[in-house]
């Protein structure tokens, strides 16, 4: 009996796969943001476009824990640890790289040629990141929310529209920024709108302690607005970026509705959350066997006017129903 027993364990043996060849391999995935605290990048978050990146992630298939292992990084904001963050991220050999911003993207450009990288980004044609949009030709592709020079003069020009006689605009943003052709296109955008600009570098880090610093350059020179980048390096820190333009009673335009929700006064921007779907979806392609050199890089059809009516009433700014009328978001 006990023989006939061993006999059946062996035939069983031979028969069946070990446990573990039934497994199908996980996925790993590194998602690498210039800023965002790594508890934010998770399908539970309080930021909008990160859940809807993960809801349609797994609405295609793809749940962490389940068939995909996830990897967060941060860049704390600071532009110059980006190059060694993005060497960092290459050297643990994920699957698949999600960038959040230009910079990041364009320091894994350097540094690998084989993992495919799916990122937002501004101009990625400009920074010499893709070929064409229509086929990448590398190991990038993803989602762009620029949209040239128009996007920056209608960004003038409703803020012109808000407040008359309008001589000068401040200009927030990061040395790098200056740098990059999107810095270029908003000089040109300036001079076409008549609308002069001055210049607020934050330096190489965008922190708390770096809007300070600009913000008393501000005081100096009795700024009338100010307007924001777009880079993604803001957008961690919106809640105190808006605290302190609202301390100085400036009237502002911010890059992203996320601000006005956090009591800025207003904006004309893409809707991230579409955009971190698109990009959810071109994961999913990558991980079916989709090659990043012939996937489209997105960009961006709608536009959409946020206007926050409390903080338009602080400043004792006149909204006009036809003004309030354009706006696809009114905030009270």
């Amino acid at each position: 009996m006990r023989r006939r027993a061993f006999l059946l364990g062996l035939t069983l043996a031979g028969v069946v796969p070990p446990v573990s060849a039934q497994q199908p391999k996980l996925k790993r995935m590194a998602i690498v943001s210039p800023a965002a605290k790594t508890a934010d990048m998770t399908a539970n978050s309080n930021t909008g476009y990160y859940r809807a990146f993960f809801q349609e992630l797994s609405r295609l298939g793809y749940i962490e824990g389940q068939n995909i292992l996830i990897e967060r990084y941060s860049g704390g904001g600071e532009t110059a640890r980006y190059a060694q963050l993005a060497a960092d991220v290459v050297g643990t050999h994920p699957d698949l790289i999600v960038s959040t911003s230009t910079p990041i993207a364009m320091q894994l450009k350097k540094v690998t040629q084989n993992i495919p990288v799916v990122s937002l980004f501004a101009d990625p044609i400009a920074m010499g990141i893709v070929s064409t949009l229509g086929r990448p030709g590398g190991n990038i592709t993803g989602a762009s929310i620029d949209a040239g020079l128009e996007l920056q003069g209608k960004r003038f020009q409703l803020l012109a529209e808000l407040i008359p006689n309008l001589s000068r605009v401040h200009y927030l943003a990061s040395d790098a920024y200056w740098e990059r052709a999107a810095g270029i296109g908003v000089r040109l955008a300036s001079q076409q709108a008549g609308i002069p600009i001055v210049e607020l570098p934050l330096g190489r880090t965008v922190s708390q302690e770096a809007y300070q610093d600009s913000f008393r350059s501000i005081e100096r020179n009795q700024p009338t607005a100010l307007m924001v980048s777009d880079e993604g390096e803001h957008l961690s820190l919106r809640h105190t970026l808006v605290e302190l333009v609202t301390a100085q009673r400036l009237p502002a335009s911010y890059p992203f509705r996320d601000f006005v929700e956090a009591g800025g006064l207003m904006s004309y921007s893409v809707e991230l959350s579409d955009l971190f779907r698109l990009m959810a979806s071109q994961v999913a392609a990558i991980f079916r066997g989709g090659k990043p050199a012939e996937i489209p890089v997105q960009q961006p059809t709608k536009f959409e006017l946020a206007i926050n009516v409390r903080a338009a009433k602080a400043l004792t700014l006149n909204l006009s129903p036809s003004f309030l009328a354009r706006a696809d978001h009114v905030i009270e």
